[in-house]
């Protein structure tokens, strides 16, 4: 279907068609060149010359064709069709019919060389399923598009050369076109950066043309701390924070949906593109054009529509910065174990018989009594930085505890440009807050099976003994998970504001936090339905709890000594 529709642009000879098409060929053509190297090869390469310049297609197609493909797609010291479109260098009319013509027939003549030996299969699409988590705009009406088509003939952000895209950008929005909305709008987007980001650093010579002598001025620079020179960046500082993380969280960040690189590369499917990704960044584009309007404060005052999707950007969090999915995920924490208390089991005259619920009643008065409330008490000295709340630690519960959490994340938490100690902090902390979650699924999943057998009486004598031991140790595995998704959430909000520790410091403190790693990994095993060993998760606990304690009482003897 694709090349019907590049044979009916090439016909009709309209300069901004001819260049979506040609982008979506090139990515059509660099997925399909994907495919063919993995008939020879394991590991495709990222970048398009890696793979043109590669053995195994040369292999396939020669060596000669091969040459032909680099000299139209190749590197900068080639026509290098792919990124300059892609990148926002070429205006409509600089490209040629011709070459996508040449391109057309080069990737049919590819397909007849194939029919002759092996067909490659071909790789599932890429799933855009952050969608809901993306979402911060108002969805996009037929006031925003207008809006949108006003202010590109008044903004400053777009080059007047281009102004043909941002029109037929519009136009495929609202002809339901979103993935042809999105191929047009994101090298505009970049273009427009790329203009605003040698104005603010006064390198005007950046915003050259693609030369093949020279480094692209492309997103990753422009999004980048520090120049090339060493100099800040001024571009976060024009934009702010907010519009930074979202740029970051929509180009960059690896769990985030990078929608420049999975369309450029052919990852996914045109067809389904969805309606809110298009919707999202042409809000974004129209946040940026406003930026960039002299008379947009104007503007915004008579329009509410302008209103309100400025207003979505001012509060933004960065949902794809590790800082952000480790939020995420302790969210998911707290929504886990609050479902403990809904948790099925046996009449208490039934658990009763169990000498195993004696001996662990009193294991909990001796470990999660003063144990515990001492660790808590620690866990409030170390938020006083930051938090301002007073917070009683004998009525700090599991369940306060949870909901302290929540109101903890609703912190902001700054992402932009984190020292690398931060992220180290914050990959541990991950992994104990997913460890955490993994055991609180287990649990309950585990309880709710158990409790069907149970009532099925299908369950041997040794089985029922073991649920009974499991059905005694909910309520302190609940209290220590409460604590200790409490415990990443404070080690979070502290991270953030810590100073570099020196070396000292940052090996004991990693230690620690490998420790609580370690500790949950075990957890996981052991409350796993193969294992249900639920008599070590309390002996493991208890010398965890005691690492714990020992740990903040050398910090804060620390501080004061």
């Amino acid at each position: 279907m694709l090349f019907i529709d590049v044979f009916e642009a090439i016909k009709i000879s309209q300069p901004t068609t001819i260049a979506l098409y040609l982008m979506k060929l090139t990515a059509c053509l660099e997925r399909t060149l994907g495919n063919v190297f993995l008939l020879m090869g394991n590991d495709c390469p990222f970048l398009l010359r890696d793979l043109l310049a590669s053995q195994e297609l040369a292999t396939m197609f020669g060596q000669d064709v091969m040459n032909v493909l680099r000299v139209f797609l190749g590197s900068p010291q080639s026509l290098n069709l792919r990124n300059i479109l892609w990148h926002g260098f070429a205006a409509p009319a600089e490209i040629p019919p011709m070459y996508t013509s040449m391109l057309l027939l080069l990737t049919a003549g590819l397909g007849q060389i194939l029919q002759k030996g092996s067909m490659p299969l071909h790789r599932p699409y890429f799933r855009l399923t952050q969608l809901e988590e993306l979402a911060v705009f108002p969805d996009i009406n037929e006031e925003a598009i207008a809006l949108a088509e006003d202010f590109i003939g008044k903004s400053d952000f777009v080059v007047e050369i281009m102004t043909p895209y941002w029109r037929e950008a519009v136009a495929a929005y609202r002809n339901q076109r979103y993935a042809d909305c999105v191929i047009l709008l994101l090298p505009q987007l970049e273009t427009g950066l790329r203009k605003l980001f040698t104005i603010v650093n006064n390198c005007p010579s950046r915003i050259l043309t693609a030369e093949s002598t020279m480094l692209y001025t492309t997103f990753d620079e422009m999004l980048a701390k520090y120049l090339e020179n060493d100099d800040t960046n001024q571009l976060p500082t024009a934009l702010g924070d907010p519009i930074m993380e979202i740029l970051w969280d929509l180009l960059n960040h690896q769990e985030g949906p990078r929608i420049r690189d999975h369309l450029s590369h052919g990852e996914l499917d045109l067809k389904l593109f969805p309606k809110k990704m298009a919707s999202h960044i042409v809000a974004l584009a129209i946040v940026l054009l406003h930026r960039c309007c002299k008379n947009g404060n104007e503007i915004a005052m008579e329009n509410e529509c302008l209103r309100v999707i400025i207003s979505s950007t001012s509060s933004y969090c960065s949902r794809f910065h590790p800082i952000g999915r480790l939020k995420q995920q302790l969210r998911h924490c707290v929504g886990s174990l609050r479902k403990w208390d809904e948790i099925p089991g046996p009449s208490i005259e039934q658990v009763s018989e169990s000498p195993w619920s004696e001996y662990w009643s009193q294991r909990t008065l001796a470990t999660s009594g003063s144990l515990m409330e001492e660790i808590v008490s620690y866990i409030v000295k170390r938020l006083k930085p930051v938090y301002n709340e007073e917070l009683n630690t004998s009525q700090l519960l599991a369940e306060e505890q949870l909901h302290l959490v929540i109101k903890l994340l609703a912190n902001s938490i700054h992402t932009l440009y984190c020292s690398r100690t931060l992220l180290e902090v914050v990959a541990l902390l991950r992994k104990v807050a997913f460890q955490c979650l993994t055991v609180s699924e287990q649990v309950t999943n585990g309880a709710a099976t158990r409790q069907q057998q149970w009532l099925s009486k299908s369950l041997r004598s040794r089985q029922r003994q073991n649920y009974l031991r499991m059905l005694a140790s909910v309520q302190y595995l609940h209290s220590v998970f409460s604590l200790l998704t409490l415990l990443v959430t404070v080690e979070l909000l502290k991270a953030q504001i810590k100073g570099e520790m020196d070396s000292s410091e940052k090996h004991s403190y990693l230690k620690f936090l490998k420790s609580l790693v370690q500790y949950a990994e075990n957890m996981v095993t052991y409350t796993s339905p193969e294992k249900n060993k639920w008599g070590e998760t309390w002996d493991l606990t208890e010398k965890m709890l005691l690492k714990v304690k020992q740990f903040y009482n050398q910090f804060f003897n620390g501080i004061t000594s």
